[in-house]
């Protein structure tokens, strides 16, 4: 049975005492216990990942998140409704806007959880860079299936 890895990637606007960085975290807490009844299967701490330079430009403080779920329909529903929605919509309050052809996220089928770390994750972010989406890293707009076929993950809702 094949999973799909998830990394996200922002800076915040303010320093983590600001109060709407603090905020931030305490949406984020709840967006996370709802994530866990929704199809998350694990986490991954960024605490002392090195980050590297050219994954995002801008000057807050990097917000990673790499997280692996049970399918993509689990992972896109949960992104797209309930308090994750409404953290999307706030964003703007927490999060730097991104730089033009930014990508805040890269998705890809991993076997197993024990593949995914955060090495994987910046290869496979830097690889959407460069490549686009394909079966080996996408996005919701253009995602593949574990076979690596294209489908549409707005079909599923």
């Amino acid at each position: 049975m094949a999973f799909v890895a998830i990394y996200t990637i922002g800076r915040l606007n303010h320093p983590y005492d600001h109060p709407c960085s603090r905020e931030f975290f305490q949406v984020g807490n709840e967006v996370y216990r709802q994530a866990t009844k929704s199809g998350l299967i694990e986490s991954f701490s960024p605490e002392g990942v090195a980050i590297p330079e050219e994954t995002v430009e801008g000057k807050g403080s990097p917000i990673l998140t790499l997280t692996v779920w049970r399918n993509p329909q689990s992972l896109y529903h949960f992104t797209y409704s309930g308090q994750h929605k409404q953290a999307l919509q706030d964003k703007s309050k927490w999060i730097e806007p991104y730089p033009e052809k930014h990508l805040s996220y890269v998705v890809w089928w991993t076997e197993k959880v024990d593949d995914v770390s955060w090495i994987e994750a910046f290869k496979r972010y830097n690889y959407y860079i460069q490549h686009g989406s394909t079966a080996f890293a996408f996005d919701f707009k253009q995602p593949f299936d574990e076979k690596g076929d294209r489908f549409s993950l707005m079909e599923e809702f």
